[in-house]
């Protein structure tokens, strides 16, 4: 039997198991898969792992719903850092969380939201072009967090499926590791609405690495940006930036519920 905890950040959720004394093998896709399954397992988008580290307080082994690997979850983060406060030190204030794309420093807030820093962009990378690409008569640009995305502004998001083009531009031949996506809408200044396909999980109703690749796309349009609010569909997320041009995400994080499964 394995003690497993659902939380959530803005919609996207995540199985959390603390696996400090590595009791879950984490060889086993077909176990991750099935823990994920909304129809027959538990049902995540992800599932993450709270791990002992030697440079932080803890690791965050994260997956995919289909068992692949992450280098680093944005909303994924903030959940290991109210896990980690639930159960193992619940007066920290500040947390070091080492995760595959470096410690990330994370911040308790008074109204129990999390700040990440999540580093700078990286503009240049061998897991997409250089140039934008037309696809799905999109154009797109490219940034990574850690992990790569195709971003592209729209004009009407409620009339498109990202569902029906998601996954042809996660797998297109342009990208050698596959590609996140994200679809966006300016409402008004500084609010823009967001749509996103996650590589390896699908359709989300909310992505913290995402969130911080469409404020760096948007600062490079306008370098006048200093904060943005991003609706998703599960919530808002909130972003700026400190005087390294290192990407602050704020946004909440909810435990859901517990309980044991047999596998």
């Amino acid at each position: 039997m394995l003690k497993f905890y659902k939380y959530h950040g803005t919609g996207n959720d995540f199985i959390m198991l603390d696996n400090r004394s590595n009791v879950f093998d984490v060889k086993s896709v077909d176990r991750i898969r099935l823990l994920c399954d909304r129809h027959f397992g538990i049902g995540a988008d992800g599932l993450i792992l709270l791990e002992s580290s030697d440079q932080a307080d803890c690791f965050m082994n994260y997956f995919n719903a289909d068992g692949t690997m992450a280098e680093m979850c944005g909303n994924g983060i903030r959940c290991t850092a109210k896990f980690f406060i639930d159960y193992i030190e619940p007066h920290a204030k500040e947390l070091s969380i080492d995760t595959r794309d470096g410690i990330k420093k994370v911040l308790v807030n008074k109204d129990e939201s999390f700040s990440v820093n999540m580093g700078a962009p990286v503009f240049s990378h061998k897991d997409f072009p250089k140039n934008s690409l037309i696809l799905e008569n999109i154009s797109f640009n490219f940034v990574s967090m850690g992990n790569p995305h195709a971003v592209g502004l729209v004009k009407n998001i409620s009339k498109i499926d990202i569902s029906q083009i998601g996954s042809k531009i996660e797998n297109d031949s342009h990208f050698p590791n596959k590609i996140n996506v994200e679809l966006v809408e300016k409402v008004k200044d500084n609010y823009f609405k967001v749509k996103v396909w996650e590589r390896g999980s699908g359709a989300t109703l909310a992505c913290g690495t995402g969130a911080c690749v469409v404020y760096a796309i948007l600062k490079l349009e306008n370098k006048d940006i200093k904060k943005l609010t991003l609706e998703f569909p599960g919530g808002k997320l909130f972003l700026s930036e400190n005087e390294k041009g290192e990407i602050i995400l704020r946004g909440p994080a909810n435990y859901v519920f517990e309980g044991k499964i047999n596998i």
